[in-house]
This record gives structure tokens, C-alpha cells and sequence, in this order.
């Protein structure tokens, strides 16, 4: 092999060593964090408003997340401490120099996901030797809707006498994100998590605008 072919092929093997790169694929979507939270914080909001209806303004709070239990369960409890502290609530350092203990529970925060497909499903066809073939889905209409489920309650009760003083009874929070699919090529994806301008790069959603090139 002459000098100059050798020179090429060390060449192409550089570029190629330079072309790698390493990729992380976190568990959970940022999609599923998104629905979640949302849904959460929706929650969050009915419960400290029913909350304050029947608290006294200036409540010295201690929340106790003893029995609250979910998936992103640390942020949904700090979006109810949020919540509460603007309803005009104040927080305790501990238990002993609450007013009020405010006992927090949730009865659901997870994900539904339902579809609805007139067409072919996915399928896999063994093939000898080789091992399984997929075919892809063939959709003339389909319609795929995740939805974020929240159910959230709370209980405030003296601190010293465990008399009881008020109650959210049990409140919901929902977040949907809805995908379509007509004649197989035609698609598009909805959401109630997500605002439109932060959607669409306008906004990062802090109130700080999104530079562009």
C-alpha cells in the first residue's frame, strides 16, 4: 500500500475516534415529570384553598407527610407547604411550636395512559434463523391520551389538644396530554402541561426570554 493510502486510511480513522459520543438515558421521561408535578401542583392548590377556610390567618403550621406516599412524592409535599404559606399560613419549626399539624395524605399520584387505534398494531413475525421481525404500526385513526392523576387531602387539628379545626376533604388534579394519528402520516400532540410559549422556545417559563440565534 503506497504512503498516500496509508495517510487516508489514518485519516478516516481519526474522524471516525472523534465522531463518539457518550448518551444517558435517564429512567423516567421528562414528560412523565412534567405530568406529575403539574397534576400535583393543581392538587396542591384546591387543598390549601379549602385548607384556609376554616384556619385561623397566621397559623403557625407543622405538616406531617408521615402518610403521604406517590411518586414524586417530596415535590408534591413541598407544592402543598408552598401553597399553604400563600393562603397566609406560616410554618413551624417542629411540632411543639405549631399552632396547627396539618396531616397530608394522597390516595393517588401516578399515570392512566388509554388508546384508541383503528388500524394494524405492532406485531413481531418469527422468522427462522434470524429471530424476531416488528412491522410497524399502520394507523388510519389513533388517539392516545396519558393523563397525570393527583388526589390529595389534608387534615389540621391542634397542636396541643388534637381538637380538630379544619379539612380539604379529597381533592383532585389532573394534567393530559392527548397524541392523534389520521391516515398514518398525519400527527399531532396536545398537552395542558406545557404553556404555549414555553412550547414553542419563546419563554423558559422563569419570566427570563429564551435566546435565539
Amino acid at each position: 500500500m503506497t504512503r498516500p493510502l496509508w495517510f487516508l486510511l489514518g485519516a478516516v480513522l481519526s474522524l471516525a475516534a472523534c465522531s463518539s459520543a457518550k448518551e444517558s438515558n435517564p429512567p423516567r421521561t421528562a414528560t412523565e415529570q412534567l405530568m406529575l408535578s403539574t397534576a400535583a401542583e393543581r392538587a396542591a392548590d384546591r387543598v390549601a384553598a379549602r385548607v384556609a377556610v376554616d384556619m385561623p390567618k397566621g397559623s403557625k403550621l407543622f405538616i406531617d407527610a408521615t402518610n403521604f406516599e406517590g411518586t414524586d412524592g417530596k415535590y408534591a409535599v413541598a407544592a402543598i407547604r408552598d401553597r399553604l404559606l400563600r393562603v397566609g399560613g406560616r410554618l413551624a419549626k417542629d411540632r411543639d411550636s405549631a399552632d396547627l399539624v396539618v396531616e397530608i395524605r394522597a390516595g393517588a399520584l401516578s399515570m392512566n395512559d388509554e388508546q384508541t387505534l383503528v388500524g394494524i398494531p405492532r406485531f413481531d413475525v418469527p422468522v427462522p434463523l434470524a429471530g424476531p421481525v416488528s412491522f410497524p404500526e399502520i394507523a388510519l385513526f389513533k388517539k392516545r391520551q396519558r393523563t397525570g392523576i393527583a388526589k390529595f387531602g389534608a387534615t389540621g387539628y391542634g397542636a396541643e389538644d388534637g381538637a380538630y379545626v379544619a379539612s380539604s376533604d379529597l381533592q383532585y388534579g389532573l394534567s393530559r396530554e392527548t397524541e392523534w394519528v389520521v391516515l398514518l402520516f398525519i400527527s399531532w400532540t396536545t398537552n395542558d402541561y406545557v404553556p404555549e410559549a414555553v412550547a414553542e422556545g419563546i419563554d423558559s417559563g422563569m419570566g427570563v426570554n429564551v435566546l435565539r440565534k
